[in-house]
């Protein structure tokens, strides 16, 4: 029996170090043939060279085609499963683009290298144990913190951003957003106007309503006739600064955006564009100012368009943006710590940009199961990204909600199944981070969230 076991034993080393030989030949084989790769310049050359190296291709790339040695028994299934997860959670697709061409990379994906680089959590240990040529040297690490630091400058920083705050995952608003105020004045009619809706009753206000952190405060919102919608109704304000809209994404731009609700049956239920404009062409006044800035007069394209334009001038600048751009008494001691701890636990890795959110899709429950502990059943609204894309990989995946006013855009999460903003950061601290916070801590990240609450001033 020891004989035996010490067969199996030296069996599993031999073939342990065999299949750890292959991968190094062929890790090292493929680093050297990234430096042939096209890149946009030296750095981005030296940066594609320290994620090939390191092989995040492997389980981060749709592109990937692994060695022959994934296909082992064993092997195979570890590989499977390290793949499936890498790319629900993160592909680096967008950011080989961006090294080849020059083009911005993904605020998001930026955040998320900044994060792994400095925590050391990639690549994970196990895959380091057979792949000896991978793992971040202190020269790698530089070479990425350098590259994103710069990468945000040139592409995401905010004009008149404080020097300290320069290289933050987040960023202050704008002053404003160029807008076309002929235009953002139809879009206000347009946007509160409720014969945008089959029965007269509903407009975009009914469930955005300026007065209520753009929102309604609802669960789901009231349609025509009392419908519901089955998604939870996202803020417009700063809805402009997202890389697309609606929980899911469907829409690729406010206009499009814009264009949903009208027709939506459950939401303002018009049948179509022709029946809306048949209404607004009875007000004489009215179609007299919009064909004085659309000489082609009433369609749906116009009023979207109009409306988008308004909607681009919903900023909320608050007092966190005066901290940013330098004012350090902007923000008291317990909000200033809990800024602090919202990147240091890594929220900033999600909720990136100048809308601290908005500009990427994520996993709900990435650390546990949130949709277990929920207690409901699935709908198919929680299918998320996956409902447009149809890819599995995006299954219960949703964009990342901005958290400006955020203390009043309660119920929380696609779903708004979470009432309470406390409770909320509790759950993506379990669910997304998978930590506990302390009780001092939780009290502090609040206490930073509400420093996000803005002011909206009306274009004139």
């Amino acid at each position: 029996m020891k004989k035996l076991l010490v067969v199996i034993a030296s069996a599993f080393l031999a073939g342990y170090l065999g299949i750890s030989v292959y991968a190094w030949y062929h890790d090292t084989a493929y680093a050297e043939a990234s430096v042939a790769q096209p890149a946009a310049s030296p750095e981005a050359s030296r940066v594609r060279s320290v994620l090939d190296r390191n092989a995040c291709y492997y389980c981060h790339s749709t592109k990937t085609v692994l060695p022959g040695y994934a296909a082992l028994p064993g092997i195979r299934q570890l590989s499977e499963r390290d793949v499936q997860t890498g790319l629900r959670y993160f592909r680096m697709d967008a950011i080989f683009d961006a090294l080849r061409d020059g083009t911005p990379p993904p605020e998001a994906d930026l955040a998320k290298i900044e994060a792994v680089t400095k925590s050391g959590t990639m690549p994970p240990p196990l895959f380091r144990s057979v792949h000896w040529s991978t793992g971040l040297t202190e020269n790698d690490r530089q070479i990425l913190l350098d590259w994103v630091a710069k990468s945000r400058r040139q592409w995401y920083v905010t004009q008149g951003v404080a020097e300290a705050f320069a290289n933050d995952p987040v960023q202050p608003l704008p002053d404003s957003l160029p807008v076309d105020k002929r235009k953002v004045a139809l879009g206000m009619r347009l946007f509160h106007d409720t014969r945008l809706s089959s029965d007269n009753t509903i407009s975009c206000a009914s469930c955005h309503s300026l007065g209520k952190g753009g929102v309604d405060g609802r669960k789901y919102s009231l349609g025509v006739n009392g419908g519901l919608g089955g998604v939870n109704a996202p803020t417009v304000f700063n809805a402009a600064l997202n890389h697309k809209q609606f929980w899911d994404g469907r829409a690729a731009t406010l206009q499009d955006q814009a264009g949903g609700p009208p027709l939506n049956p459950v939401e303002m239920a018009s049948t179509s564009w022709d029946q809306i404009v048949g209404k607004l062409k009875q007000d004489s006044a009215f179609t007299s100012d919009f064909v004085a800035v659309y000489p082609n007069g009433w369609s749906g394209k116009n009023i979207t368009d109009a409306i988008a334009e308004f909607e681009k001038t919903l900023l909320t600048p608050s007092r966190f943006d005066a901290y940013l751009r330098g004012n350090l008494h902007a923000l008291n001691t317990e909000e200033a710590r809990g800024y602090a701890l919202f990147k240091e636990k890594g929220c900033a890795s999600c909720h990136v940009g100048k809308n601290l959110g908005g500009q990427s899709f994520e996993h709900m429950g990435r650390a546990a199961d949130w949709f277990a502990a929920r207690g409901t059943e699935p709908t198919e609204a929680d299918n998320g990204r996956a409902n447009v894309t149809k890819d599995p990989l995006d299954a219960r995946a949703f964009k990342v909600p901005g958290l400006r006013n955020v203390e009043l855009t309660a119920p929380y999460f696609h779903d708004g199944s979470v009432t309470g903003l406390d409770e909320a950061v509790r759950d993506m601290a379990k669910y997304q981070l998978g930590t506990t916070l302390s009780e001092a801590d939780e009290k502090a990240i609040v206490a930073f969230l509400k420093s996000l609450t803005g002011t909206y001033t009306p274009a004139r």
